[in-house]
């Protein structure tokens, strides 16, 4: 004859896996989760630049040939310009799309969400040095490049 088995053993083993489960689903949300979410560590005076640097969209930019972003290679400095403007100047509406998928790992990816009409700006905050190639979507021959530099003061 072999021995009863106890429906107490089954109900002890399955609450234990419900606290085991439910202690891991805790730390993962409570510690784990915000930890590999956060933004990086970054010095005040790269996200409070000295100055904005502005780049501008200029009036006739969309014929092709013309100048379109001015400047169109820009040199920005950590700590003194790295909070970089694109203003729309011209009166058709245009992007600042990069040419390959560009991420910093503080402010995200770079791109303007969309197009810019006349008179709309784009502003993003570079805080890791980079060099980013970028054109204006529907207006492929307009083309610029960001240098992001490390200042050396």
């Amino acid at each position: 004859m072999s021995a009863p088995t106890s429906s107490h053993a089954y109900g002890i083993g399955l609450i234990a896996l419900i606290i085991g489960m439910s202690a891991t689903v805790v730390f993962y949300t409570s510690f784990y989760l915000p930890e590999s979410l956060a933004k990086p560590s970054v010095s005040e005076s790269i996200l409070n630049p000295e100055e904005e640097f502005v780049i501008k969209i200029v009036p006739g930019a969309v014929i092709e040939g013309n100048q379109n972003y001015v400047p169109n290679q820009a040199d920005v400095l950590l700590s003194v310009n790295n909070l970089v403007t694109w203003q729309n100047d011209d009166d058709t509406a245009h992007t600042v799309t990069p040419d390959h998928r560009t991420t910093d790992s503080y402010s995200g990816d770079f791109g303007s969400n969309g197009v810019l009409k006349p008179g709309d700006t784009y502003e993003f905050l570079f805080t890791e040095p980079q060099e980013v190639p970028y054109h204006c979507q529907p207006h492929p021959w307009m083309k610029g490049k960001i240098i992001v530099e490390v200042s050396r003061f």
